[in-house]
């Protein structure tokens, strides 16, 4: 395949990719049937959006694509049982995962309760003294105080531990990779169940969470009673939806588009709270979720007291949320400076071992297991391979993992694990922790390498950049641009579409802080447009423009709103360029 605008190493090393004549040819289908500008069209056709399909792809309805929560095995008995100890006001406890996505599945089940005028007790593991997941002491002593025990987040592979829960009933909703057998759990609700059709495995835990509500909502209602209103609870499942990673397709749209439009009313104390530390000051986005909100909620499970961002998200008191916000936010900001120092280490070790392998690795003594995590990611991002960054801490390894589309790191983890060479793993297909020896972490390695090799990992361009065509500054208008995010949200399994603009003059060239790079283009003789590009001076991107000479460049990234005092223009996220 030939190199868009024949750029076969862009200023960061990348190969540009156009689209295919096929996606040409459905996007211009999509012009002329539905009427859209052809950058919308070009992001439908890349999603393959028949043109009859179009109009109600950029709408999507939660009523039409909510799936029924009885087609998830367990789901009837989970609801009957939760409502049961409900009625009956038993005890129940909350067993929850400290990332995002447990933290928000915990809040959901907090709120629900609360409105029907019943508590629960929060319990969620610290991730350095007990790791993830239920374990047989914390579960044995719930049981002891409880009658019943939600898992939420985390479960599906904790067979001793549910075992250890005498006395009460233990409930999964979960949405991890399970293995050939299940814990002895009253219900394990999990669409990632081996007997599960995986038509639902999309979905993150919060989702599954929400959807047993949805179920006991349609119980009471068979009873004549009335539940919660679970409308205004989307805010939490589309935090967890982007935070957790989860592709955003099929329903996880709607979740995601429905929530933005909830958490816009600024309605719940913790989420305000925290978008307020984080100096949001537009609408609610997915970048938004992703990059400010989601950070924070995890930095008290990855550096600080494991149960914060769940407690903050279920606190419905202004001041207090307030206060456990402006904890996170000191947290979050601690973790960076953690990640910053086992990153540059990682990266090294990553680069002395080689990027074009089916999988990028490293590993050493001392890293903190809270952050591992994140820089799986940023060496993932480097490399366009699955990543796994793990801290030892004496002969013990903890690790994480992040993979890219079309590959399944969870399983291979877990195959891993079934084969003897991990002391513990599993995940899902983006997204695995595990343990590790140290005498075992070379063989683990080479393995996983292996298990991913066939997969297809390493196979594909590292440094390709996938653009959806050409536009001139004068068509990047705000209007054009609310018309692309009306095709998102845009995500992982979804991204966010990206223009070339050939043959630019840069005009204005300023460094922003120490890494930052803003910049304004246009071609001698339309319109101009601002871009700002983060990270600039992290490459040679940022010198190159900044000291451009007059020479010509073709600019590539993400057409963006910017707000500023109210006003709206748009905006080009700059992420690469090229010499004309």
């Amino acid at each position: 395949m030939t190199a868009f605008l024949d750029v076969e190493a862009s200023l960061s090393g990348r190969r540009w990719i156009g689209p295919t004549a096929l996606q040409d040819r459905a996007a211009e289908a999509i012009m002329q049937g539905a009427g859209l500008p052809r950058a919308v069209a070009m992001a439908l056709a890349r999603r393959g959006v028949a043109p009859d399909e179009a109009e109600t792809y950029l709408a999507p309805s939660l009523r039409e694509l909510l799936p029924d929560p009885r087609s998830l095995k367990d789901m009837e008995v989970a609801a009957r049982r939760f409502l049961a100890a409900v009625e009956r006001r038993e005890r129940i406890a909350i067993f929850a995962d400290y990332d995002v996505d447990g933290g928000t599945s915990a809040a959901l089940l907090v709120d629900w309760l609360r409105q029907m005028g019943r508590d629960a007790t929060l319990y969620v593991p610290d991730r350095i003294d007990e790791g993830y997941g239920p374990n047989d002491e914390a579960m044995a002593g719930l049981a002891a105080a409880h009658d019943l025990i939600v898992c939420v987040d985390c479960g599906t592979l904790s067979h001793g531990p549910v075992a250890a829960a005498k006395g009460a009933d233990v409930i999964i909703l979960d949405h991890h990779l399970g293995g050939e057998t299940l814990p002895e759990a009253l219900a394990v609700v999990n669409p990632n169940r081996q007997d599960e059709s995986g038509d639902l495995a999309h979905l993150c835990a919060a989702a599954v969470v929400f959807l047993m509500l949805v179920e006991a909502g349609r119980q009471l209602r068979e009873a004549g009673q009335k539940g919660p209103d679970l409308m205004a609870m989307l805010d939490l499942v589309a935090l967890a939806t982007v935070a957790d990673v989860a592709p955003l397709i099929e329903v996880n749209r709607a979740f995601v588009r429905q929530g933005l439009r909830v958490m816009a009313r600024r309605e719940r104390p913790g989420i305000v709270a925290l978008a307020d530390v984080a100096r949001m000051d537009a609408a609610p986005s997915a970048y938004h979720l992703g990059f400010l909100l989601g950070p924070r909620v995890n930095a008290g499970g990855r550096v600080g007291r494991a149960d914060l961002g769940a407690r903050l998200l279920a606190c419905n008191v202004p001041h207090e949320a307030q206060a456990m916000a402006e904890r996170l936010d000191q947290l979050n900001s601690e973790r960076r400076e953690i990640e910053a120092g086992v990153q540059a280490a990682a990266m090294a070790q990553a680069e002395a071992r080689g990027l074009d392998a089916p999988l990028v690795w490293a590993a050493s003594e001392g890293w903190h297991p809270g952050v591992v995590g994140i820089v799986a990611s940023r060496l993932k991002e480097a490399a366009g391979r699955p990543s796994i960054v793990i801290g030892f801490d004496g002969e013990i390894g903890k690790g994480s993992g992040r993979s890219v589309a079309g590959v399944d790191l969870g399983a291979a983890i877990q195959r891993l694990a079934s084969e003897g060479l991990l002391v513990k793993g599993g995940g899902h297909k983006m997204a695995a922790g595990l343990t590790v020896m140290r005498d075992q972490l070379e063989p683990a390695m080479e393995r996983l390498s292996e298990l991913l090799a066939k997969q297809g990992a390493g196979t594909g361009g590292a440094a390709d950049l996938v653009l959806d065509g050409m536009l001139m500054p004068g068509a990047a208008t705000p209007e054009l641009i609310t018309q692309i995010e009306a095709a998102g949200p845009f995500g992982a399994g979804s991204a966010a579409p990206r223009h070339v603009f050939a043959q630019m003059q840069i005009t204005f060239a300023k460094r922003v802080g120490e890494r930052h790079l803003k910049i304004r283009f246009g071609d001698g003789t339309g319109p101009q447009l601002d871009a700002i590009a983060f990270g600039a001076f992290d490459g040679p991107l940022g010198a190159a423009i900044e000291q451009h000479g007059g020479a010509r460049f073709h600019l590539a990234g993400r057409l963006e709103l910017n707000v500023w005092q109210g006003r709206q223009s748009a905006q080009l996220r700059l992420e690469d360029a090229a010499r004309a």
